[in-house]
């Protein structure tokens, strides 16, 4: 005899037993699974009621993952594409990685880098990655040092950006 098959809540249960999740992120995964758009959001809203979902703790535990590697305008792309949409909780996220957007900066150059660059063909290199970690341009400009002055002989260490 083949098992039933688990509840809309039950399956809400184990996923949120595993991580915390935005309203948005699990209306994706439980929709397959659920017989129309009232049950689903039956499940939801109880959810939300016992404290079992709930959209500040799931932006403190994807910062908690993501923070020292990313900078605030690539953090704050991510939670809008989780489904956060309190403007009151984007804007105290913003202010909190604000605060620490330069000694992120310099942590993610420093793990990945961690030497000033040769040539600036190399310091453009570390720039973008800098950049397409969502830190801002003024600010990666302030992290990758200068080009090295004690290039290779013969190839000048002039410094083209």
């Amino acid at each position: 005899m083949a098992a039933a098959a688990p509840t809309l809540k039950a399956r809400a249960l184990r996923l949120l037993a595993r991580r915390d999740y935005t309203r948005q992120e699990l209306a994706q995964r439980l929709a397959p699974h659920a017989a129309d758009a009232a049950e689903l959001e039956a499940v939801l809203d109880e959810c939300v009621r016992r404290g079992w979902l709930n959209e500040a703790r799931a932006v403190e535990a994807h910062l908690r993952r993501r923070a020292a590697q990313r900078g605030s305008a690539r953090l704050q792309a991510e939670l809008r594409e989780r489904g956060v949409r309190d403007d009151d909780l984007l804007a105290s996220v913003a202010l909190q990685l604000r605060a620490s957007e330069a000694e992120r900066a310099q942590a993610a150059w420093a793990r990945r880098f961690g030497v000033a660059p040769r040539d600036a063909a190399e310091r453009a290199r570390q720039l973008r990655f800098l950049l397409a970690r969502g830190f801002a341009p003024e600010l990666a400009r302030r992290v990758v040092p200068a080009v090295a002055a004690d290039g290779p002989a013969g190839h000048g260490a002039d410094e083209a950006a």
